[in-house]
């Protein structure tokens, strides 16, 4: 993942050239020592609007992730550690929220909102702390009643203490493998977005907006479109790796 990370973190001082920049003369010029992946239909450098794209894939990937995972663990824990009518409600509003396909959730939400980066993040974190939830209760619901966790009822630790000091650090690991797989999905789904011009504004180094404009040039400038679906292709691929990668070392009982 760092080979995609790194190099977005470091795009203003790596990339060739200002993204924005619009030179109408080199429309789609192919790639060449001076633009190794080409041109745009904008005469725009494609590496600099790929490495630039990069940012926004990590910068709405890490804060869906940070935000929604944040959520769902916390409400996880409350669900599991105290049951009763809350954990029904609350496992009712995440049932609800899974009745819906998430980017059509997401979509809907933009269309309200506006489409700009900020609202997209938010459209991908209404739906996306369901699956922390469910999957950290379904770990509190077990962790509870070990031996460590009624030991430490019965002395009188309050339940804040309990469920953040004692639940939480043996529920951790399959979070991490649940937010790496997840990171792989807001990907897709914010570069899906930018494709309907939902995301990002047009004209903005985006991958998904690449692909949109890419596509009017497909059969003339192949190479508009190919280079920013593979680079989204192969992120995916990469956080799909990683994770199974932590999951199979978080347990070891599971074959490779």
């Amino acid at each position: 993942m760092m080979l995609f990370v790194l190099p977005a973190s470091l795009a203003p001082w790596i990339a060739p050239y200002d993204p924005e920049t619009i030179s109408l003369s080199e429309q789609l010029k192919p790639p060449s020592w001076e633009h190794p992946l080409g041109q745009d239909q904008n005469g725009s450098d494609i590496l600099s609007r790929l490495l630039y794209g990069g940012r926004i894939s990590m910068y709405v990937g890490f804060w869906v992730i940070g935000i929604s995972g944040t959520i769902g663990v916390l409400i996880g824990l409350i669900s599991g550690y105290y049951g009763g009518w809350l954990d029904t409600v609350l496992m009712r509003v995440v049932d609800i929220l899974l009745a819906f396909p998430g980017l059509l959730l997401a979509i809907a939400l933009v269309a309200v909102l506006g489409p700009n980066l900020n609202n997209v993040v938010i459209a991908l974190t209404a739906q996306g702390w369901v699956s922390y939830a469910r999957l950290v209760r379904g770990q509190v619901l077990s962790v509870r009643e070990q031996e460590f966790v009624l030991a430490a009822c019965t002395s009188g630790i309050s339940d804040n203490r309990i469920m953040f000091r004692h639940i939480l650090p043996n529920i951790i690991q399959p979070v991490i493998v649940q937010a790496t797989f997840n990171l792989a999905g807001t990907i897709i789904a914010e570069s899906s977005l930018s494709f309907l011009g939902l995301g990002v504004p047009s004209g903005t180094p985006s991958w998904g907006v690449m692909l949109s404009e890419g596509k009017d040039v497909l059969f003339e400038a192949p190479f508009v479109s190919i280079f920013p679906g593979l680079s989204i292709m192969v992120m995916v691929l990469l956080c799909n790796i990683l994770g199974d990668a932590l999951r199979d070392y978080f347990d070891p009982k599971i074959d490779s």
